[in-house]
C-alpha cells in the first residue's frame, strides 16, 4: 500500500489559504489587547469570556497527549467527533466525484454528512455477526473511494470489530480508514491510535462525550498523521472549541481516576442488566457488547418502546435498521435508572 496524502485531498483544499486570526499572529501574553475587538470591559457573568479562545487548544492537547500517549501535534479537537466527519468529507472527497464506504448497521452520521457534502455514499452490510464483510468491501472499492467508516465499538451493535480485519484494510486501502472509538474506554480491545507511527492513512476518532461524561460540551478528538492533522487544522473554523469547554474540559482531564472507577461500575451494571433481563419471554437474544449499552433483540420492539416511554423510561428503538430488527437499544444507566427499567419490563405483557 502506498498511501500519498497529495493523490486524495481535493485541489482546492491543498492551496487553501486558511483563515488568520488575531490569536494566530499573536501568542503569548501582554498587558494590553487591542487586535481582535473584543469587548474590553468583560462580559456579563462572573466569568470573563471576552477574549476569544486559544485556537489551536494547546493546554488540552498537550494534556490529553499524556494521557493518550500520543504527541500533540498528532492530535485534532472538534466541536464533537461530528465535526471531524464532516472536516474529512470537506477536505478529501469531491462532490458528484468520489464516494466512501461504510458498513451498516452503523453510527449514522457517516451517511448525513456524506449526503449534505454531495458524496456518494456505498453500503456493505456487516455480517450476520456484525463483523467486517472484507470480500464485499474490496469489490466496492474504486479509483474514487476516498474513506472507508468503522465504527468499533459499533453502534448500535455494541460490539468490536476484528483488529486484524481493519489491519487488513489498512495495508491494502489506499484511501484513509477511520476508525471511530467513541465507545473504546468501555472495551476490552485496545485503541488503534498506537498505530498511527504504522498507518499513514488511519484517522482514530474518540470523543469526550461518552465515558468522560462531558456530552454537553461537546469535545471530539481525531488522531492522525502529522499531514492529516495539518489538513484538518487548515479547514477547520479559527475558534471551533470555545473557551467555557476548554477549560472545563481541563479540569475533568485531571480526574483519570474518577473516571476509571465510573467504568468500572459501569461494566459492572452491564453485565447486572444483561443478567436480569435475558430470560424474560420478549427477550430473543442479547448480543455482547464491548460498549456502555447493550442491543437487545426483542420479539416486538415498537410495543415495548411504546410501553416504557408511557412509564417514563427512554430507550432507543432499533427496530427499523439493517440487521438490527426487533432490536433496542438500551443505555446501561445508574443501578437505580437499571432497576427501573427491570421492574418496568416485568410489568410488561406483550398483547
Amino acid at each position: 500500500m502506498n498511501f500519498d496524502i497529495n493523490k486524495i485531498i481535493r485541489p482546492n483544499i491543498k492551496t487553501l489559504k486558511p483563515y488568520s486570526s488575531a490569536r494566530d499572529e499573536f501568542s503569548g501574553e501582554a498587558s494590553v489587547y487591542l487586535d481582535a475587538n473584543e469587548n474590553a470591559f468583560g462580559s456579563p457573568l462572573a466569568t470573563n469570556y471576552h477574549r476569544y479562545p486559544d485556537p489551536m487548544q494547546y493546554a488540552v492537547k498537550m494534556r490529553l497527549s499524556a494521557i493518550k500517549g500520543v504527541p500533540a501535534r498528532n492530535i485534532f479537537l472538534g466541536n464533537g467527533s461530528d465535526e471531524a466527519i464532516d472536516i474529512l468529507f470537506r477536505s478529501f472527497c469531491n462532490p458528484g466525484v468520489d464516494n466512501v464506504i461504510i458498513v451498516p448497521p452503523t453510527y449514522g452520521m457517516y451517511e448525513v454528512s456524506a449526503n449534505i457534502n454531495d458524496v456518494a455514499l456505498k453500503r456493505v452490510n456487516l455480517t450476520a455477526d456484525f463483523q467486517l464483510d472484507l470480500d464485499s468491501i474490496a469489490e466496492a472499492i474504486d479509483v474514487n473511494t476516498k474513506l472507508i467508516f468503522i465504527c468499533s465499538p459499533n453502534n448500535p451493535t455494541g460490539n468490536s470489530i476484528h483488529r486484524e480485519d481493519i489491519e487488513t484494510l489498512l495495508a491494502n486501502f489506499n484511501g484513509i480508514i477511520v476508525v471511530d472509538e467513541a465507545y473504546i474506554n468501555f472495551s476490552r480491545q485496545k485503541s488503534f491510535i498506537q498505530e498511527l507511527t504504522e498507518y499513514a492513512n488511519l484517522v482514530v476518532l474518540q470523543t469526550l462525550s461518552k465515558a468522560w461524561g462531558l456530552a454537553a460540551l461537546r469535545v471530539g478528538m481525531a488522531f492522525a498523521s502529522e499531514e492529516i492533522i495539518e489538513v484538518f487544522n487548515r479547514v477547520k473554523p479559527p475558534y471551533n472549541i470555545n473557551e467555557a469547554s476548554q477549560q472545563l474540559a481541563l479540569e475533568a482531564l485531571q480526574n483519570v481516576d474518577q473516571v476509571n472507577q465510573w467504568i468500572k461500575e459501569l461494566l459492572k451494571e452491564r453485565d447486572a442488566l444483561v443478567l436480569a433481563i435475558k430470560d424474560f419471554d420478549f427477550v430473543v437474544d442479547i448480543y455482547p457488547s464491548d460498549a456502555n449499552f447493550i442491543l437487545v433483540k426483542t420479539t416486538n420492539a415498537d410495543a415495548i418502546y411504546k410501553y416504557l416511554t408511557q412509564v417514563g423510561i427512554i430507550v432507543r428503538n432499533r427496530n427499523k435498521v439493517e440487521l438490527c430488527e426487533g432490536c433496542l437499544r438500551i443505555t446501561v444507566g445508574t443501578k437505580e435508572e437499571n432497576e427501573a427499567l427491570i421492574d418496568a419490563l416485568k410489568q410488561f405483557k406483550e398483547s
